[in-house]
């Protein structure tokens, strides 16, 4: 065996320095924050995600409820959501070359959807429908409820 093996130096310890110690909590408290931050954005993100998909909804419910269109501009209030809704008639000139083509119209339905300072969302959606004949609606048979009657076959 050699001389001085198996000893320690004079001053030596066996383990870690304080600075080592102090450098490993600061690592670690670095990683523990990024790792906190991150969880944080994420679940920022899926509110934000979850508002879109809602305003987006909403949009298209509210685009889809005009049934006859009009021209006409309306807006409202839908759970903590600011919605408009625009109808307008779109010129289409090759539905006037041909008689059966002409009674025709073609609409155009817009709704935005705002939320937040900025955020908005905005649905646009194409329909069309026959022209009214001269005197108002047209002419269609309905039971007494107000329904179109039902055909059965025996």
């Amino acid at each position: 065996m050699r001389r001085g093996a198996g000893r320690t130096r004079a001053g030596w310890s066996a383990g870690f320095t304080l600075l080592e110690v102090l450098v490993a909590f600061a690592i670690l408290s670095v990683a523990v924050v990024a790792v906190i931050q991150g969880f944080a954005q994420g679940l920022r993100l899926l509110k934000v995600a979850g508002d879109h998909q809602r305003a987006a909804l909403l949009a298209d419910q509210k685009a889809r409820e005009v049934l006859n269109p009009v021209e006409a501009h309306d807006k409202g209030q839908d759970g903590g959501f600011d919605w408009e809704r625009s109808v307008t008639v779109i010129a289409t000139p090759d539905l006037e070359r041909t008689p059966a083509a002409r009674k025709w119209h073609v609409y155009q339905i817009d709704v935005k959807v705002r939320w937040g300072d900025t955020r908005a969302v905005q649905v646009g959606t194409l329909r069309t429908l026959a022209g009214q004949p001269e005197g108002g609606l047209p002419r269609t048979r309905t039971t007494p409820g107000g329904l179109p009657p039902t055909r059965t076959t025996r």
